[in-house]
């Protein structure tokens, strides 16, 4: 049925939609490194995104720049013209109070309106700012991640978009002679600064002078790692990375810069995926963005689906994860599909792999509703490069392909342990680790090239043009006592594929033991569907259901056949029904899973895995215990 699906939509034709080209030349050195490069030149870019602010209030005042829902459902809207004249009044507050390098900007609170002002005024004034993982105020017990930041971060000014939620963080992290600002519910055991009052403030020449000092090294924002597994590290970026990345990201989506885009997304903007390279995507294309409140999250996922169903994107973000969570809502809601496909041109995933079964839904989909699909695309690269390193820029058959070095950007590829491990060198690197030289030292090869600790591989070989493939984290790869390598990642994409939809995602196990396990988070309310209990059963009810556990040995048994060895196959798995722990680091509020986090966190499931007698929660493959 999935392979008749596949061909189905293949066949289809493709929407039409302008690239840019997909070519790549390498370099083989004699001890099998690889420098891979587009021939493609790099076109110019400024000096600072905010010119590109100045440069659509002028050539389009009138036009949308960014959206938000009222507490009504209406939408509030800012034009570029009305956008520029706020941030200008802003800026102006920003400078009277001596903010600087020494003494940044924090902003607690999640995307809206009023973030995004004071984070092009703060760049318009060459104040760095940044941008914190709102769970780490909302879902902490002991604040410890967002103390750690607060202390190396030195800000002179904090924001938070409603005081009430965010008061105990900022009580227990902020110093009291920090400036607290909100937009509504002023802290009451300090003073704080309405937000409205930094809008009104009437600007000077002062502002014009800062702006004109912004250059291309201008630090512009700090954005904090997720910390899975120690502190989170400030990743300085700064303006030439912010404007040479849009640039790199323009020559593959090349119709952005033909068509204003649209587009409706969720993705925080503390993720360089959010903000460096969406918001930062409609602002240099003067496109709108429409802010969505919903997240891919049972019972938040619903807000996504009505702001899809009232505007129509032409370009679609999101995580896997997100994907996989609004198919049901397409699949179910015809007017939903039509207006979210009625001018679409590409759907782009990014931060893990697309699972196949996704990716086919929503191609038949696409097909069914427009008679044309729509094309997938991905790139891959890190909050240290700005991000976009990578980009795929044509029609591929499957998820996985990550495309091929974007222009300015050098690939480097160096054998280890069998894999090729990727570095990375551009315009769009960062220059290291805000107040820690230490981490930046490391994080460089001696020919200058960023670590950035994944592994790639050739689609063929044979033909490098056809792209590359991610090939897993080296830091999670190990080795099983008989000394063989498993390549986590990649298992971990075969297991989580092979068991959807009853699977969200799932930790490979078996360091230093003789064979491999399965930590797996799986999606209870598909396994309530199999098990034919009712709503209000409890998970573990669910997970201990013997249709369950019996369809789970069958798929464990049906994939360890089909190993190639003791690397590839998993012999038995748990259960779990904890969710991911974004307190713990096992995962980030973008979705994604941290293996290493996940592991320490829970050793005594991963000892349970391999004990004897064999725990009762255990589902294995025949004969491997």
């Amino acid at each position: 049925m999935a392979e008749a699906m596949r061909d189905t939509g293949a066949a289809a034709p493709l929407r039409p939609v302008r690239l840019g080209p997909s070519d790549v030349t390498l370099e083989r050195r004699a001890d099998g490194t690889l420098y891979l490069r587009s021939p493609q030149p790099l076109e110019a870019y400024p000096d600072k995104i905010t010119q590109r602010l100045e440069h659509w209030a002028e050539a389009a005042p009138e036009r949308v720049f960014i959206a938000q829902r009222s507490a009504d459902g209406s939408w509030r809207t800012l034009t570029y013209e009305q956008t520029l004249a706020q941030v200008r009044g802003i800026a102006q507050a920003l400078l009277s109070r001596d903010l600087s390098t020494e003494r940044p900007i924090g902003i607690l609170s999640g995307n809206d309106i009023e973030h995004a002002l004071l984070a092009l005024a703060a760049m318009f004034a060459g104040i760095p700012y940044a941008p914190i993982s709102v769970p780490y105020s909302l879902m902490s017990g002991d604040f410890a991640k967002l103390k750690s930041i607060i202390e190396i971060l030195t800000p002179g000014m904090v924001f938070a978009a409603d005081g009430k939620p965010f008061a105990r963080a900022i009580e227990a992290t902020v110093p009291f002679d920090v400036e607290i600002v909100t937009t509504v519910n002023p802290l009451g055991s300090r003073f704080t600064t309405p937000f409205s009052d930094l809008i009104v403030t009437e600007p000077t020449d002062a502002v014009d002078e800062a702006h004109a000092k912004v250059g291309p090294d201008t630090i512009a924002k700090i954005l904090f790692t997720s910390g899975s597994t120690g502190n989170p590290k400030g990743v300085i970026n700064t303006q030439r990375m912010l404007c040479s990345n849009q640039a790199q990201v323009r020559a593959g989506l090349t119709f952005v810069g033909e068509e204003p885009p649209v587009i409706v997304d969720w993705l925080p903007w503390n993720h360089t995926f959010g903000s460096n390279h969406n918001f930062n995507l409609v602002l240099d294309n003067g496109g709108s963005l429409y802010i969505d409140e919903g997240k891919p999250l049972p019972g938040a996922i619903a807000a996504t689906a009505r702001n899809l169903k009232d505007i129509a994107p032409t370009i679609y973000f999101n995580v896997p994860k997100g994907f996989e969570t609004l198919l049901p809502f397409l699949r179910d809601d015809k007017a939903l599909r039509e207006n979210f496909f009625s001018r679409l041109k590409v759907m782009f995933y990014a931060g893990a792999g697309l699972q196949q079964h996704v990716w086919d839904e929503l191609t038949r989909l696409s097909v069914e509703t427009t008679g044309q699909r729509v094309i997938f695309l991905s790139s891959i690269g890190s909050t240290e490069t700005a991000p976009m390193a990578l980009a795929l820029n044509s029609d591929f058959h499957r998820p996985g392909n990550i495309g091929l070095p974007a222009p300015g950007v050098e690939l480097k590829l160096v054998p280890q342990d069998g894999k090729l491990e990727c570095r990375l060198k551009g315009p769009n690197i960062t220059p290291g680790y805000w107040r820690r030289p230490d981490l930046t030292a490391e994080a460089f090869d001696d020919e200058g090239y960023y670590k950035i600790g994944d592994a790639l591989k050739f689609v063929d070989a044979d033909e490098p043009g056809k792209g590359l493939l991610f090939d897993g984290r080296l830091a999670e790869d190990f080795k099983l006592a008989s000394g063989t390598w498993v390549s986590a990642g990649a298992l971990r994409a075969q297991f989580v594929d092979h068991c959807a939809p009853l699977i969200r995602d799932a930790v490979v196990a078996g360091a230093d033991r003789d064979d491999i396990a399965v930590l797996a988070f799986p999606d209870v309310e598909a396994c309530r569907k199999l098990s034919g209990l009712a709503a209000d059963a409890a998970a573990t009810a669910v997970l201990d259901h013997p249709a369950v556990r019996e369809e789970f040995g069958r798929r464990l048994t049906v994939l360890a056949r089909r190993s190639t060895g003791g690397s590839t196959r998993i012999c038995r798995v748990i259960l779990m029904a904890e969710p991911p722990s974004l307190d713990a680091g096992e995962a980030t509020d973008k979705g994604s899973i941290n293996q290493r986090a996940v592991l320490t966190r829970r050793a005594a499931l991963v000892d349970e895995l391999y004990a004897r007698p064999v725990s009762a929660r255990v589902i294995a493959i025949e004969g491997s215990i």
